[in-house]
């Protein structure tokens, strides 16, 4: 809870205790008057004085307005308990809301997990730390295993992993050695490199990144808040008509003047939000608290509204349809049969705790004979050169990329049957095959997907950095028939923008993704979604809402609870107006008295609120 909300708790509790204190004295007291304007004056002092600066910039009638015309209106007609119950009220129900949107929304850059607090710049031989701004395109820096690559540049000495998932979206780390390029937000695995720097750090891709979630941020649109479009036509109508009650009516039909103002301060008092005020926001909170139970963290009540009306659902691939975490999928000897192959392979990588070395020990199963392993070298950005004694005879296996076999001289018969990373293996010169590691579809996917269909979803879409054939193999796997493929971060953000001027004028387009690589698309899109378990601090921070254990058929439940949220918002503001309409017009033709007036006021929000709690259920179908 934010200092701000700590605040609002406190003034709220005071202004209960007056409350309280003036009820207890108002028929013992002449001064009770006294507690019950300082209880007003602590829940809502600041209302009235918002409704002034407001009119001031010309924006007259709001709900802050609104809200001070009926609390003043009815301390007029010497209704003060409802002034300060309606105050109360009102900002109880902001309190919720503001809650629900703030708890869980900081700072993107206080999350940014990519962006460096230092390099380690080499001057004269000498390293010293600096801030990331001091160093200049040219220079020389040094960065060791775990750190973060601060600034783009090329490598210059040495060889190493990285982890480039923060940026692509990608598990599988990137061998890189003299000549290579490397981008600023990856962290540096196994060796020391010595980097030449080619760009500023403000020109850097942790920069860029940043400046993509910024400017996304600035050119989303948020509806307005339904009460605010209300107030601008409702509160001049019903001032204007109290007005008329006062002082026209008098005039053209006569009667006694006290009688036409005691109507008036009538209308004025029924004309209180206060049904619409308590109940709307509840109906919200309620929504976000039934989601939150189920694993769905939803950043405001516009995100519920959105999430209702989605026809267009855009994926990001890795990690969010697929799991992220590679496997053995298709193992093709030329000589020998699938067993031996996989175990050579296995005694090969047996010493290293590369994700593709863990993923072959993993197939094999086994544990293996050190006995049988020799010397190992690791060819650094080609694989493994290792002496493995198969069958009593110690053979030089060669297990790597093709890049490796060209050097060997190996010429490979056969390709990889199937999508993903793939391993060739030889014996010298004699090619042994291929073993294929790819990415695997979570199994929760299928039916997420066909939630989607039933609720009206139209548009599936996936959007992932990975070779676009690899991505239309997994759509077809799954049901997607619309995948673009090579996409940077940038060209993401493009291609959503052109999703959504292509959606139906009332529905709205959500992106599901993961990465940091993903917090520009998350942004710009209607409904940004994150995978929260598994996603980078930047991504969730991006996003509106969170699907905090990673299942993602709960993206059905978000809409189906959000439509349920709609749908009690919905009922809440017929009733709330058109009850009030009718006790507005008994109450200017004389038949409602002021306590009729406050039964509609006080009745109706109680019937809306119960209604609103209805929200906070919801059992998964």
């Amino acid at each position: 809870m934010t200092r701000k909300q700590k605040k609002m708790v406190v003034r709220l509790i005071v202004s209960g205790i007056f409350f309280v204190l003036a009820i207890v004295l108002e028929k013992q007291a002449s001064y009770s008057w006294i507690p019950f304007i300082l209880a007003y004056l602590f829940a809502g002092y600041d209302i009235p004085l918002r409704a002034c600066r407001n009119i001031i910039r010309g924006q007259i009638f709001d709900e802050n307005f609104l809200m001070t015309v009926a609390t003043m209106g009815a301390i007029v007609v010497g209704s003060l308990e409802e002034a300060v119950a309606v105050i109360m009220f009102y900002q109880v129900g902001e309190l919720f809301s503001d809650y629900a949107v703030n708890r869980s929304r900081k700072s993107i850059t206080d999350l940014m997990d990519i962006n460096p607090e230092y390099a380690n710049l080499l001057e004269n031989g000498q390293e010293r730390q600096v801030d990331p701004y001091q160093v200049q395109t040219g220079d020389t820096i040094v960065i060791r295993p775990g750190e973060k690559v601060p600034i783009d540049g090329i490598v210059i000495k040495g060889n190493s992993s990285l982890d480039t998932k923060a940026l692509t979206g990608e598990s599988m780390p990137m061998e890189v050695e003299e000549g290579d390029a490397v981008v600023s937000g990856s962290i540096n695995i196994n060796g020391v490199l010595e980097v030449q720097t080619t760009r500023l750090f403000d020109d850097s891709t942790v920069s860029k990144i940043l400046e993509l979630v910024e400017n996304a941020s600035s050119r989303k649109a948020r509806a307005e808040n339904f009460i605010t479009k209300f107030a601008r036509v409702y509160t001049p109508v019903v001032v204007g008509l109290a007005l008329v009650l006062s002082v026209v009516c008098p005039l053209v039909l006569g009667g006694g003047w006290g009688d036409w103002i005691y109507r008036a301060c009538s209308f004025l008092v029924v004309s209180c939000p206060c049904a619409l005020v308590i109940s709307v926001p509840l109906s919200f909170f309620g929504g976000l608290g039934a989601a939150s139970k189920h694993g769905i963290l939803m950043k405001g009540s516009s995100f519920l509204e959105a999430m209702g009306n989605l026809d267009t659902v855009v994926f990001d691939k890795t990690g969010t349809l697929t799991t992220g975490q590679f496997k053995v999928t298709d193992v093709s000897p030329v000589h020998g049969s699938r067993e031996t192959l996989l175990e050579l392979a296995a005694l090969g990588e047996h010493s290293s705790n590369h994700p593709i070395a863990v993923s072959v020990r993993e197939a094999y199963g086994k544990e293996a004979d050190l006995s049988r392993i020799g010397q190992v070298e690791e060819i650094s950005g080609q694989g493994i050169h290792a002496q493995v004694e198969a069958e009593g005879t110690w053979r030089e296996l060669y297990i790597g990329n093709k890049k490796l076999m060209d050097s060997c001289g190996v010429v490979i018969d056969t390709g990889a049957q199937v999508p993903g990373t793939t391993l060739y293996l030889s014996d010298g010169s004699q090619y042994l095959g291929t073993i294929v590691i790819s990415d695997t579809v979570r199994s929760d996917v299928p039916e997420m997907l066909e939630g989607l269909k039933r609720e009206g979803v139209k548009n599936l879409v996936m959007l992932t950095g990975d070779r676009e054939e690899v991505g239309k193999i997994v759509a077809s796997q799954i049901g997607i028939t619309r995948v673009y493929g090579n996409l940077l971060p940038g060209d993401k953000v493009d291609k959503v923008e052109q999703l959504i001027r292509e959606k139906t004028e009332n529905g709205t387009l959500a992106f599901v993704g993961d990465g940091i690589n993903d917090a520009p698309v998350l942004s710009r899109a209607d409904v940004g979604i994150a995978m929260g378990g598994i996603g980078s601090d930047a991504a969730v921070e991006a996003a509106d809402v969170v699907i905090m254990d990673d299942t993602p058929s709960k993206i059905v439940d978000a809409i189906r609870i959000a439509r349920k949220t709609m749908g009690i918002v919905r009922q809440n503001i017929v009733f709330a107006i058109g009850v009030k309409i009718l006790v507005l017009v008994l109450a200017a033709l004389g038949y409602a008295s002021m306590w009729a007036a406050v039964f509609g006021d006080v009745g109706v929000s109680v019937l809306a609120v119960l209604n609103a709690v209805r929200a906070l259920s919801y059992k998964r179908g």
